[in-house]
């Protein structure tokens, strides 16, 4: 935990997140500097979960699977009750130091800057950096790395450090590519988040995750000397990227190679033939992806329309099994209050089968595995029909 003081209207604070040390730190600097804004490490996403206890009441589900956001919740959902569970472990409430700058800032009349890019943006920019091995990978690291028990060594070893950054640092080294936007692009945003205050002729002090702080430091220092702000650099951060990826090129490849084999049966070997080649696709490809759902713990209709569906959303890049059995299971099985309520309280493997929620999550993701597993199986045994 430190602070840095880069010129008279720029003062960095880096805290650990879950520190009662870092509450105490940003308190008496902010008191101290008396500046006219203040920042904080947050897109307005995260400071309104912070800010509002009943921050899943709103979230509707079916939504959330028909906008593809799906992957994006339950990453945000582990790793949001990850840190929570260190927090337990600390004796302090994740963000707390967070909260305590914006409470300082409400109470003096400053003006509260929020400097963080949109989570979702970042989750986002950072899965299409990702190649298909590392996504698997991720989502392995995701699953099996932040549920395992915390230790003494372990909580030794996190005192005094941005929590999450070091976790998410942990991960950049297994998946190179995510650092980009986990890491580095964050750090030019905020830097550049603060840099326009400053071009106001405002003081600002920023509370930032300890893990930026030296990330963000250099950037404006850079800035400052060689006078190359450009507020268009933000703006560009701020978009998702476009760039067709390899995954891509192989979902609009595979229609066009079903298509073909379905074409070049019927013209050389007969309509009979044609036909087992369209019952092998459906059972192959329906049949995993409804397997993928039963490992879910879906209901029976999300089986069965899995089932239906992947064989058809299989063929259409713009579409997925997964939503369709997502949406079936959100209506069979309607989360109630006590499902949101208990998001924040989901510690073991095991009981993200059990809320309504997650599960929901979880039949739209082991779904689309289970009907990508089935295209990369039944197009191979089509091929070698003929």
């Amino acid at each position: 935990m430190f602070v840095e003081k880069i010129n008279e209207k720029i003062i960095l604070v880096g805290t650990s997140h879950i520190s009662e040390e870092s509450v105490n730190l940003v308190k008496n600097t902010i008191i101290e500097e008396n500046p006219d804004c203040v920042g904080v490490e947050l897109c307005e996403q995260r400071f309104n979960a912070l800010k509002n206890k009943k921050k899943w009441e709103n979230m509707s589900i079916p939504t959330v699977v028909k906008d593809g956001k799906t992957y994006l919740l339950l990453i945000n959902i582990i790793l949001s009750n990850y840190q929570k569970k260190l927090g337990t472990e600390f004796g302090v409430a994740p963000g707390t130091e967070m909260l305590k700058a914006v409470e300082l800032a409400e109470n003096l009349g400053k003006e509260i800057v929020l400097v963080d890019r949109n989570i979702q943006t970042t989750f986002k920019r950072s899965w299409d950096y990702m190649s298909l091995k590392e996504k698997f990978k991720f989502i392995f690291y995701i699953f099996y790395g932040f549920f395992e028990e915390i230790d003494e060594e372990m909580i030794e070893s996190l005192k005094d450090k941005d929590v999450l950054n070091e976790v998410l640092n942990e991960l950049s080294e297994k998946i190179p590519n995510i650092k980009k936007a986990l890491i580095d692009e964050r750090d030019e945003y905020i830097a550049l988040k603060i840099l326009e205050k400053y071009r106001e002729g405002k003081k600002i002090v920023v509370v930032i995750g300890a893990g930026h702080l030296d990330g963000v430091k250099n950037i404006i220092e850079e800035n400052l000397i060689k006078e190359t702000f450009t507020p268009n650099r933000k703006t560009e951060l701020e978009k998702t990227t476009k760039k067709r990826s390899k995954a891509k090129i192989i979902a609009y490849t595979i229609p066009i190679l079903f298509v073909s084999l379905v074409i070049y049966g019927v013209y050389s070997r007969g309509v009979s033939f044609t036909l087992n080649i369209l019952i092998a696709w459906t059972l192959i490809n329906g049949t995993l992806s409804a397997l993928g759902v039963v490992l879910a713990f879906g209901h029976p209709f999300s089986v069965l329309t899995a089932l239906a569906a992947a064989p058809i959303t299989s063929l259409n890049p713009a579409l997925a099994a997964g939503w369709f059995a997502g949406l079936m299971e959100a209506k069979m099985r309607t989360p109630k209050v006590k499902d949101f309520e208990d998001l924040s309280k989901l510690e073991r493997v095991r009981d993200y089968w059990k809320n309504n929620i997650t599960r929901i999550l979880l039949v739209v993701a082991f779904a689309n595995v289970g009907s990508m597993i089935g295209t990369f199986i039944a197009l191979p045994y089509l091929l070698s029909l003929f």
